[in-house]
């Protein structure tokens, strides 16, 4: 039982760690300016995966460039409010997102990805 309740405590404390240690790199470390490989796909295919430009948008963030960071990656800023209340309400009242809505952000998220590499979409895609 207590391992239990350190587990649920210790969980969201680790994850909040990791967050802090990744933001502190990427607060010194530019990834628009010290490419990073991190993406698969696009290193094999030269296509730009739904979550391509994430870490340049977190760096512009951390940095006070909301402009920036969604011209990198537009979803994933739209969907950093939406996620942390998630996260805090899950912390607080359990399960909250009904199957309906989970199919709605995974069909938005291959859209993005589709689209972006689409001509028409190309301005969703990031710089480089």
């Amino acid at each position: 039982m207590l391992t239990d309740r350190l587990r649920v405590r210790a969980t969201p404390a680790l994850a909040a760690g990791a967050a802090l240690l990744a933001a502190a790199v990427l607060w010194f470390v530019d990834p628009g300016r010290h490419r990073i490989p991190l993406c698969p796909l696009h290193a094999m295919t030269g296509l730009w995966c739904p979550f391509c430009g994430s870490t340049r948008a977190v760096h512009a963030l951390l940095h006070a460039d909301p402009a920036t960071a969604v011209r990198d990656n537009a979803l994933f800023v739209l969907a950093l409010p939406v996620l942390a209340g998630l996260w805090w309400r899950r912390r607080a009242a359990g399960p909250v997102l009904a199957r309906p809505l989970l199919w709605a952000g995974v069909v938005a998220v291959l859209a993005f990805g589709v689209l972006r590499n689409l001509p028409q979409g190309r301005w969703l895609a990031p710089p480089g």
